[in-house]
């Protein structure tokens, strides 16, 4: 018979055995998307960090659970994690070290990126060299959440297609992504999800700008010669009715084309025509307003997407003094709905904000 003694040590070391277990893969939470420092979270939002789960108090951007008062710690998960989950063996990626096509890495934000570009370790958040978001699991076997485009633009060729089913084969998917090099921030500012948003946002508008990018131009004939501001120094060489909407978000006014042509060093003054004869001239013009122009709005409609103040602000930027604050709901809702649908295409959420 054992001692009292004995029988109690045992217990005790059972006992010590039990409370140091780690908590198994059945017990633990499936980990959230890994936290991005770019990404926007606000309330009720989750994230996974170094193997913890962490939801959102309020608005944060770059502040890191665990050490932040906004992040309330959910507690351990495992796997999961939106390319970051634990069971992915992936090396860490290294600043300056040559990536082939096809090299995946684990980022600093814990998610996964595989190399699109052969590149001398560029970034993977800041350049297109790399594709994003890669889901790990089973041993670290990375499975693309969409086909990487070379351009790095976050649409397909597939999706731009579904958008556009009934397009003018002069808005051609080529065009649009020759066009890019012209603003690179454009659609590649902040996370995966803001990306998808500001694509969504500017195809959206387009869209509505164009009948599903059907015309190229202008209905409205008798509209055309009011384009022409003749107090402009430079006038209008190319004649009084020479300026009329041309291109997917309808560029029209001499001092647009003036504009946009002194910004992408094209002679759109003397020859607007450029815009209705070259897909890569028309959807320059078309991100050049996104990307530079208030118009009756606050702010480019770029900002409003990648600071967070939605898709109705873009609205404002680009027809504002016609449709919002009550001028136009119809139209107001016709965008959203477009809007809705693209982010839906792109599996993002459409975020808050939708109106003007």
């Amino acid at each position: 018979m054992k001692s009292i003694y004995a029988l109690v040590t045992t217990a005790l070391l059972a006992l010590a055995m039990l409370t140091v277990l780690p908590m198994t893969a059945a017990q633990a939470a499936a980990c959230a998307t890994a936290w991005s420092s770019s990404a926007v979270y606000t309330g009720g939002m989750q994230a996974s960090h170094n193997g913890r789960n962490y939801t959102a108090k309020w608005w944060t951007q770059g502040e890191t659970p665990g050490g932040a008062q906004v992040w309330r710690d959910d507690g351990a998960c495992t796997g999961g994690g939106g390319g970051g989950g634990t069971t992915c063996n992936y090396p860490n990626w290294v600043a300056g070290t040559q990536y082939n096509v096809g090299a995946i890495v684990r980022y600093t934000d814990g998610n996964h990126y595989i190399a699109v570009h052969a590149n001398p370790g560029y970034d993977p958040v800041i350049s297109h060299w790399f594709w994003d978001p890669y889901t790990c699991s089973g041993g670290g076997t990375p499975t693309p959440t969409n086909p990487p485009d070379p351009s790095g633009f976050v649409v397909s060729e597939a999706q731009f297609n579904q958008m556009f089913p009934s397009r003018n084969s002069f808005y051609t998917y080529s065009g649009l992504t020759a066009a890019l090099s012209a603003y690179p921030a454009f659609a590649k500012t902040g996370s995966d999800t803001v990306r998808k948003q500001e694509a969504a946002a500017f195809l959206a508008n387009v869209s509505h700008e164009t009948g599903g990018l059907v015309h190229i131009v202008e209905q409205n004939t008798a509209n055309y010669p009011h384009y022409c501001d003749a107090t402009q120094s430079y006038g209008c060489p190319a004649g009084q009715a020479a300026y009329y909407g041309r291109g997917p978000i309808q560029l029209s006014w001499n001092f647009n084309y003036k504009a946009a042509g002194d910004a992408l060093g094209l002679p759109l003054l003397t020859n607007p025509w450029l815009v209705q004869q070259d897909a890569s001239v028309a959807w320059k013009t078309a991100i050049w307003y996104w990307m530079t122009q208030n118009g009756p709005g606050t702010m480019t409609p770029h900002n409003a997407i990648v600071n967070g103040y939605g898709f109705g602000e873009t609205i404002r930027s680009i027809n504002g003094a016609l449709e919002c604050n009550g001028g136009n709901p119809a139209q107001v809702q016709s965008r959203v709905a477009k809007y809705q649908q693209f982010t839906q295409i792109l599996g993002v959420t459409p975020g808050g904000n939708l109106t003007c």
